[in-house]
């Protein structure tokens, strides 16, 4: 999951202050969700699972939420500018391409999870939607691998050892997540393969363990990004050397070819002094109501 404290030299799309705001929310929102997701794992165990399957919705729709405004804050960076991708390849595959990816894999686990949901909760007369949701649990895991893998090629400059650690503790956890959710879904699928189930006799108990461990991951995950966003928000004119070039440096190069005419204006008087000398420049600068009184 991409995460809002990135290597870019600006972050743009609000205020300082309100962007820190921002980051904190959207790394402690993510942090609640991966509880809830934990919370809805082991409610399988419980009396009532069903209500684990409501939990993990929610947990979901956390999940996707936060990655849309990761989205929606890297492309305001750029002011929404897709053409300026072809110039930064980070931009393209890391902040655009992971969110992306993520919001897929979230939805698709998300539609899987509801179809067993709906399934369980009507009666065994879906039977149509068993092999979709077995599949959809698997096609949603895969989309996090890829995201994770293509996570882990943000660059940073320049930076230090402890940048550097911050990175690795929080890719390697999601990825090693994704990929226990991906298993989980695969064996899953291959012990439902010769039997009869319906409802939520088609969520296993290989599938349940594993999804709490991938959970789990997701919380180191999840809390390590925390003490990354604080980390970057004090450290980051210190320890680490912001990226150059790419999308953003071309868009404030466009930015300073337009100069404002208040800038204009003053360098209009310098040309004036120049060329005619210190009378025109005192002339040019004399108010009409003092011409018309000096006559």
């Amino acid at each position: 999951m991409v995460k809002l404290a990135s290597a870019r030299e600006s972050r743009t799309y609000g205020r300082r202050l309100s962007r820190s705001r921002a980051e904190y929310i959207n790394a402690g929102l993510y942090l609640f969700a991966t509880v809830v997701l934990i919370c809805g794992f082991a409610a399988e165990f419980s009396w009532e699972p069903r209500s684990g399957l409501v939990l993990m919705l929610i947990a979901l729709a956390l999940i996707i939420f936060v990655n849309l405004h990761d989205l929606l804050a890297h492309l305001a960076g750029i002011d929404y500018r897709f053409p300026l991708m072809e110039f930064d390849t980070q931009l393209a595959l890391v902040e655009f391409a992971v969110p992306v990816v993520q919001v897929l894999g979230s939805l698709l686990f998300f539609v899987g999870i509801l179809f067993s949901f709906i399934q369980a909760e009507k009666g065994y007369s879906y039977f149509k939607l068993e092999k979709h949701a077995l599949g959809l649990l698997i096609a949603g895991p895969v989309f996090w691998v890829l995201g994770s893998i293509h996570n882990s090629c943000q660059i940073y400059e320049r930076a230090d050892g402890h940048v550097q650690i911050l990175q690795q503790s929080v890719h390697i956890p999601f990825l090693i997540g994704s990929v226990l959710f991906m298993v989980g879904s695969i064996l899953n699928s291959h012990e439902q393969a010769g039997i009869s189930h319906h409802g939520l006799e088609l969520l296993g108990r290989t599938w349940v363990w594993l999804g709490i461990c991938g959970s789990l991951m997701f919380f180191i995950g999840g809390l390590t990004n925390v003490v990354k966003v604080f980390k970057m928000q004090q450290i980051n004119r210190l320890r680490l050397e912001k990226l150059r070039g790419g999308a953003q440096d071309r868009l404030i190069q466009g930015r300073e070819r337009h100069v404002p005419l208040i800038i204009e204006e003053p360098r209009r008087k310098m040309q004036v002094e120049d060329v005619n000398g210190p009378a025109a420049a005192a002339a040019a600068s004399t108010p009409y109501k003092d011409v018309l009184l000096g006559r």
